[in-house]
Formats: structure tokens, sequence, C-alpha cells
């Protein structure tokens, strides 16, 4: 276990998803459609689905809307092909962004994307640039006692946990984030939220100049319809995060 909690700034980006909610509820529905298009509509033999309508779940989305969701996808009722893409580019400071699109429209999304990045002194890369830096990992954030929540993370598999008092990050394989959140569910340990993400192998600290400038940035594209989410190498310092609250 090593490294420091980043909660500060999971809360801060937490509270952001939150002012956009009804967006927010479309764009987990959309992922629901497509994992289920995709992989069938059976989440005992689709994990990404089971793991798109888990987080439908932790963000309040009803269940009719996850219902109505998985039967587009499955062909039951008129639905939309979906496809999946990353851009990458930079965002001011040299921060490295991988973002990750949903559309049934390529080249709408591509435009949107290119001209935000452009809007928000940013720069859009060539397919390579940045994802190098990105590995896709199963992520849980849990709170609980210490001894408590490493010994069911480990039962299920986790490859690392960090954080202080009660908070915890744990990461996994992306296969193995349903069996870890159930050692964890199962041993009375809240979860606060699990996902399928990409975690960068470092991070730039922002400084009070920058920090602004990369968040602008960061909610300009997560506003649009086709970005399901956007990943990227920085953290922001405590003490600076609680000066853009």
């Amino acid at each position: 276990m090593a490294g420091h909690s980043k909660w500060a700034n999971i809360k801060h980006r937490k509270g952001r998803q939150d002012a956009k909610r009804g967006k927010l509820f479309a764009k987990l529905t959309k992922s629901i459609e497509s994992a289920a298009r995709t992989g069938g509509s059976d989440v005992d033999s689709n994990a990404t689905l089971a793991t798109a309508i888990q987080k439908a779940k932790d963000n309040s989305v009803p269940k009719d809307n996850i219902e109505r969701a998985v039967a587009r996808g499955a062909g039951d009722v008129d639905g939309v092909d979906y496809i999946e893409a990353f851009y990458e580019g930079y965002a001011p400071g040299g921060v490295a962004l991988y973002v990750q699109i949903l559309t049934d429209n390529r080249n709408r999304a591509a435009s949107d994307v290119r001209s935000t990045f452009s809007k928000n002194g940013g720069n859009l890369g060539e397919p390579g640039s940045v994802g190098y830096l990105f590995e896709q990992k199963g992520y849980i954030l849990a709170t609980g006692d210490e001894d408590t929540v490493m010994i069911a993370a480990l039962e299920g598999g986790a490859e690392d946990i960090t954080g202080e008092s009660t908070m915890w990050e744990i990461t996994c394989a992306p296969s193995d984030l349903q069996v870890v959140r159930a050692e964890l569910e199962s041993a009375g340990i809240q979860i606060e939220s699990g996902d399928i993400t990409y975690l960068p192998s470092t991070s730039i600290a922002l400084d009070g100049s920058s920090a602004p400038k990369v968040l602008r940035l960061v909610d300009a594209l997560e506003d649009l319809d086709d970005v399901q989410a956007v990943f990227g190498n920085f953290d922001i310092p405590d003490e600076i995060l609680a000066s853009l609250e």
C-alpha cells in the first residue's frame, strides 16, 4: 500500500458530475445500451454490461431507465448502434488527456472534440500520442476499517490499495472488478463508486495557475454528448483544490 488518497479530487469531480445529472443519466444509459448490444443482455456473461448497470445504480439512475437501455441494446426495442473511440490530446501545462467517446456519428464527435480542445487552450494529438501513458484498470472507492478493507479486497483479487483514515482506493484487473466489489460488500464495506477506468502511469501536480485551465477544458469535454469520460495524468493539491470550491 503506497501513496496518498485522492479523495478530495474525486469529491470535487463528483460535485461537477452531480451538477450535470441529467446529462450524466443519458451517458450512463447509452453505455448500458452499447454494452448490451455488443455482449448480450445477460449480466452474468457480460461483465461490461454488469459494470455499466452498477455504475448507473451508483449514480441513482432509475430502474426503468436501466431496463429500457438494456432492452434497446438487446434489440427488443429500437435502439442505436454506437461506436467507441478514444481521442488523445494535451491540456494547458502539458497535461495528457485521454477522451473516451461513445457515438453514433464519429465525424461529429471528432469535430466537437477538436473544437473543444482548441477553444480551451489545448491541442488534439495524433493516435498513440498519450494513450501509452494510461492503463485500463478496475477502480473502487470504498469507506471502511483498514484491516477489513484490505483483507476483503485482497481476497477478491485486488492489485493495490491506497488511502488513509477510512477512505480507500482499490485497483484491480478490469475483469476482477465485480468480484472485488462483491467481496467488499459481503464484508460490510461501503462502496462509494466502482468503474472500469484508465489510470495514468505518472501524474503532474497542478499549481494555482494551471488547475483552473485544465479543469475548464475537462469540463467542456465532459459536457459534450458523445464524451463518456475524460482521463488525465494530473493531480490537484488539496490546498489548491479548496481555493477552487
